[in-house]
């Protein structure tokens, strides 16, 4: 009897070091950040390229009130509700008192400064793509905006992913290491598949998740559920968007179809940001959603 006991304290214990080893958090390598001298002025449309203003911004926000960071919309799933925090450079209430590492942590790992988890409605897995300059760029563009002083507003997730050491198996299934759209065939198309993987992150909305909340790669942009359960998000592959490549660009640009509608919803946030990039970006973006494979 004894010995059975002894097994099964073992298998636990064997349980626990495997449990906390698949979820520890694995942050960038060191000196990831170190030589790199940020923009501020690249940083700026890195900013808006990543659509930061569209969470972390008020909701009603135009203009410059866009560049104020200090949170609070709120994100319905189906794993709660989440709410976005103040990212705004206030020493306390903001991220005022981080370094370059925490920003690229944050950014591109989903590690908060004290190591937990952040959880993946922070898309960090479409960031974790993005070059260590264009991080160093943002941060660079990040520390000019203005502190807000507006206290953070807990996420109500329930029982069991309001724990978040959890998010450390999240991670290891779903973060990706290469691109969904694997060999580009033109810098073009390569151009608008960084804009709009790893910066924009365009799949978040317009690809269908598993019962997970993972990514469902083999759909790509195929069009996914609206998170608020109102209506779909629509397909952007190019079997469903007909639109030519200028018809899109024009698009990112104003907001306008080709069908003289204009875009609705959290869309109307992206284009305000991707009115921002240069034509040339925008157009890459286009030639990029003509490349990805169809979705029937």
């Amino acid at each position: 009897m004894r010995r059975a006991f002894a097994g099964l304290g073992l298998l636990a214990a064997l349980g626990v070091a495997a449990g906390l080893w698949l979820t520890r958090t694995d942050p960038l390598p060191e000196g990831t950040m170190a030589g790199l001298t940020g923009d501020p002025e690249a940083g700026e449309q890195v900013f808006w390229a990543a659509g930061c203003a569209s969470c972390h911004s008020d909701a009603e926000a135009e203009g410059e009130a866009r560049l104020v960071l200090s949170g609070g919309q709120a994100f319905p799933s189906d794993f709660g509700t989440f709410r976005a925090p103040n990212v705004s450079m206030h020493p306390e209430h903001g991220i005022g008192s981080w370094d370059a590492d925490d920003f690229a942590n944050a950014v591109q790992r989903g590690i908060a400064p004290d190591g937990g988890h952040y959880y993946p409605v922070f898309p960090y897995a479409a960031y974790a793509l993005a070059e260590a300059q264009d991080i160093a760029d943002l941060w660079a563009f990040w520390q000019t905006l203005p502190a807000s002083d507006v206290p953070n507003q807990p996420h109500d997730v329930g029982f069991p992913f309001s724990i978040r050491r959890g998010v450390g198996l999240w991670k290891r299934l779903y973060l990706p290491d290469d691109f969904a759209l694997p060999d580009p065939p033109d810098p073009e198309v390569a151009r608008g598949r960084y804009l709009s993987e790893a910066l924009g992150h365009c799949a978040e909305c317009h690809t269908p998740r598993d019962a997970l909340g993972g990514l469902d790669r083999s759909r790509w942009l195929s069009g996914a559920p609206n998170p608020s359960g109102r209506g779909r998000i629509p397909a952007i592959t190019p079997d469903e968007l007909t639109w030519s490549r200028s018809e899109i660009a024009q698009y990112l640009a104003d907001g306008l179809t080709p069908e003289f509608d204009s875009a609705g919803g959290h869309m109307v946030s992206v284009i305000r940001n991707l009115a921002h990039l240069s034509d040339a970006d925008r157009a890459a973006i286009a030639a990029y959603l003509k490349a990805v494979p169809p979705s029937g």
